[in-house]
């Protein structure tokens, strides 16, 4: 386990490995975190929202979660844009809670001016005195989990099964040439699949659609558990006869 607690942005959406993907960042106590990542070049969790498990009033995460690792930003008035890489997955040991609840709370609701949000200097000013620390989003001590398990020859025919189809199934709906779509699947296949468990997230990212199945196999812990949640909700794919 890493000695410094991981920021992370709690939303609803599941980051694989590997997966690019682009955020706007407009919340307070994000900009808040983004800051920070920035001027420590250092990445933060991406977690799977859980309203169950709330931490000081907040959405808390799921137990597993994806390393975002910060390839662009630029800030555009109040919001930041930026697009991240999916980096380690991780489990999440020990949520640490935020220094203020959400804006609703009866201690923040005066500060909230024809539904705009305050700024984080001015929020910065309502945490206690007695609290820890002064982090408007939520924290985490994390383990990092190795990616164990190679793909079989099996393994590896059945996501270029998976892949093949899918860019089949788009290039009907696009009307694009058949050679043409020979040529992405070639190009797909030999860029994304190979004996590395990574290949697994490749395919995913492209479709996986729903929150639960892609958080699924996010916890996953071995190849096998990985190749069953990945095929059991793809298999319109692998049930296409086409």
């Amino acid at each position: 386990m890493d000695n410094d607690d991981l920021p992370l942005f709690v939303l609803p959406m599941v980051l694989f490995p590997g997966e690019l993907q682009e955020l706007r960042v407009f919340e307070p106590r994000y900009r808040q975190m983004l800051d920070t990542c920035i001027l420590d070049e250092r990445p933060f969790g991406l977690v799977l929202n859980d309203p169950f498990e709330p931490t000081n009033g907040w959405d808390g995460p799921r137990r597993h979660g994806c390393e975002a690792i910060i390839t662009h930003h630029e800030t555009r008035g109040m919001n930041h844009f930026i697009t991240i890489r999916g980096g380690r997955r991780f489990f999440v040991e020990e949520v640490i809670e935020p220094a203020l609840p959400p804006l609703h709370d009866p201690l923040l609701v005066d500060l909230v001016e024809d539904g705009i949000a305050p700024d984080v200097h001015t929020l910065l000013e309502r945490v206690p005195e007695d609290a820890t620390h002064h982090r408007l989003y939520i924290s985490a001590k994390v383990t990092y989990l190795e990616e164990e398990g190679r793909l079989g020859e099996d393994d590896q025919a059945t996501l270029n099964r998976i892949a093949r189809r899918l860019i089949h199934r788009a290039g009907r709906e696009m009307n694009v040439d058949e050679s043409i779509l020979e040529g992405w699947i070639e190009n797909l296949c030999s860029e994304q699949i190979n004996e590395e468990r990574t290949s697994i997230y490749n395919i995913a990212a492209l479709c996986l659609q729903g929150l639960e199945p892609r958080q699924q196999l996010l916890a996953s812990g071995s190849v096998e558990e990985a190749m069953h949640e990945l095929t059991e909700h793809s298999a319109d794919l692998l049930d296409d006869d086409s």
